[in-house]
């Protein structure tokens, strides 16, 4: 293990822990001001689908992508929360029967299965809902302006334009609303999958309040890591296992997707994953040594095997 590697390593698992931490003080049941309670069941569950697993990827990208401007760490992890919640929140409800109709997340049985529909689905809206209420709070930086371009942020790698989009285009490539339509698959990856993960990148330099060269450079990046990280997980759902992913292998393949796979063959998949590679090195250039643990980063999400 080299040392960029092994500091990578050290730091993925302590903000893991940072997160794991910070969501559970989150989503407690004490109320904040103006809630009036929360329901047991509903933060049982939001608990359920938000704790105890995951690498914390995109809260990392955040944390990391501000180090680089020197944001504080306290600040910068509240930020990965609330794009924690997003995920998570999109998780339950991509699981559902309605959509792909899986039983088993992170190596246990999803949300609707351990509850039931109802439940998973109106968790799934409070984990939306939080992480507007969390990327708006003071605490995430004092310049009102910066709260503001951050939540537009989320909220476009979220909505019609980003992961919400980019999941119907999904539905609609499977022939779930009739005869299969064609899928652009880098633009359907952009969307579905990349969005969130380009937010991380970019919420570093939002609150970094970064020039436009540098924003720049982080948009680059996250683009590049987002389509490495589709592509190895399509790679991953044909040469995976159960076991290490913690979910089924080949559900891709049964529901009829068309992934980068498919489109590519698998070498020249792991072909593209090594362009894309030299594409995220190439844009973070710009901060020099600054930018190794997101270099780190990359080649993470290009060899994971879950």
């Amino acid at each position: 293990m080299t040392t960029g590697t092994a500091e990578f390593s050290k730091r993925l698992d302590q903000t893991a822990e940072d997160t794991e931490a910070l969501l559970a003080r989150l989503l407690s049941d004490a109320t904040e001001s103006d809630e009036i309670v929360r329901p047991k069941r509903l933060i049982e569950a939001m608990r359920y689908s938000s704790l105890g697993g995951g690498k914390r990827l995109r809260p990392f990208l955040v944390v990391e992508s501000a180090a680089v401007f020197g944001v504080p760490r306290e600040a910068a992890l509240l930020a990965g929360a609330a794009l924690e919640c997003i995920h998570c929140y999109s998780l339950i409800h991509d699981d559902l029967p309605a959509m792909d109709n899986s039983d088993l997340r992170r190596g246990r049985p999803t949300l609707h299965k351990a509850y039931d529909d109802a439940t998973a689905i109106l968790a799934g809206d409070a984990l939306l809902t939080i992480a507007f209420d969390i990327i708006t709070r003071d605490a995430i930086h004092k310049d009102a302006n910066v709260r503001l371009l951050l939540t537009r942020a989320l909220a476009r790698a979220s909505g019609i334009g980003g992961m919400a989009g980019g999941q119907i285009l999904d539905l609609a490539g499977e022939g779930r609303f009739g005869d299969r339509e064609p899928v652009d698959v880098a633009r359907l990856q952009q969307m579905k999958t990349g969005a969130l993960l380009r937010f991380g990148c970019i919420a570093g330099a939002i609150l970094g309040q970064s020039s436009q060269n540098e924003y720049q450079a982080l948009d680059d990046y996250g683009k590049a890591l987002g389509e490495a990280f589709q592509i190895a997980d399509d790679l991953l759902d044909v040469e995976g296992d159960a076991a290490a992913l913690g979910k089924p292998a080949g559900a891709d393949a049964a529901l009829g997707k068309t992934t980068f796979v498919t489109q590519l063959g698998i070498d020249g998949a792991k072909q593209r994953v090594r362009d894309l590679l030299a594409r995220a090195d190439a844009a973070l250039s710009v901060f020099g040594t600054r930018g190794d643990v997101l270099r780190a980063a990359a080649r993470f999400v290009a060899e994971r095997k879950n």
